[in-house]
């Protein structure tokens, strides 16, 4: 179980992405802007950001289906009963456009691109680990994130690493030991209404790094408060990554 659980893991960062597919379109005519959203690093009820994420792996992980799978929005609730909605990359292997409704007041950890790495059984080499994971965010090549068709600034400001490393089960020392580190958003709650979350980011590690060519593109539709009225979206060509 140990060893399926690590390679499921390990399949966040092995994909290959070759273009974001921006939507340039605002839903619903008056729909609030990206300025309704700001981003914050402040801790929500009392667990900060990077206790936030580490939360997140260990929700991907406990899903009997992991939610970067999803490939349309049809797990985006799973398990979603805290103030903060995780939402969920990719395995770099697909371009997902996920739909969801979202109940009002929840902020949104958004993963951009990321990294963990895993103890081999029995070891707890934290430094290791958190050098490890560290590698490629070190190399970020290049990282957009829109929301309703407004990109929201630069990235390289939004690197979150994990508070050392951490137990899959918190609860059990004998669980995997974990270290993260990457680029995520942690937004306040969105506006009642239909949002629209578009991600682009890859690395650029010298060659022979460890996921040195991992890239994510996937695109949210989110329908804050309640499923609102089905509009035509219209997309323009890819912008390509950086190679």
């Amino acid at each position: 179980m140990h060893e399926r659980l690590q390679a499921r893991l390990a399949g966040v960062g092995r994909g290959v992405l070759t273009a974001l597919a921006m939507t340039m379109t605002a839903a619903n005519a008056g729909s609030p802007q990206a300025e309704a959203a700001p981003i914050t690093r402040a801790a929500v009820q009392g667990t900060t950001l990077a206790g936030w994420t580490e939360q997140w792996w260990r929700w991907a992980a406990a899903r009997p289906i992991a939610p970067y799978m999803d490939p349309d929005g049809r797990l985006c609730d799973m398990d979603q009963d805290g103030p903060v909605w995780f939402l969920a990359g990719t395995n770099g292997r697909f371009q997902p456009r996920r739909e969801c409704v979202v109940p009002e007041g929840k902020h949104l950890l958004l993963p951009i691109i990321n990294m963990v790495i895993f103890a081999s059984p029995g070891r707890r080499e934290c430094t290791a680990l958190q050098a490890r994971a560290a590698v490629n965010n070190e190399h970020l090549l290049s990282a957009v994130v829109l929301l309703d068709g407004q990109p929201l600034g630069d990235m390289r400001a939004h690197r979150v690493s994990s508070n050392g490393c951490f137990r899959l089960d918190p609860e059990d020392d004998t669980s995997a030991l974990a270290a993260a580190d990457g680029y995520w958003l942690m937004l306040t709650p969105l506006p009642r209404g239909r949002h629209t979350l578009s991600v682009g980011a890859n690395y650029g590690a010298p060659d022979g790094k460890a996921y040195s060519t991992m890239k994510q593109t996937f695109e949210y539709v989110l329908h804050v408060g309640g499923r609102s009225q089905m509009v035509q979206v219209e997309r323009v060509q890819p912008v390509r990554a950086a190679p």
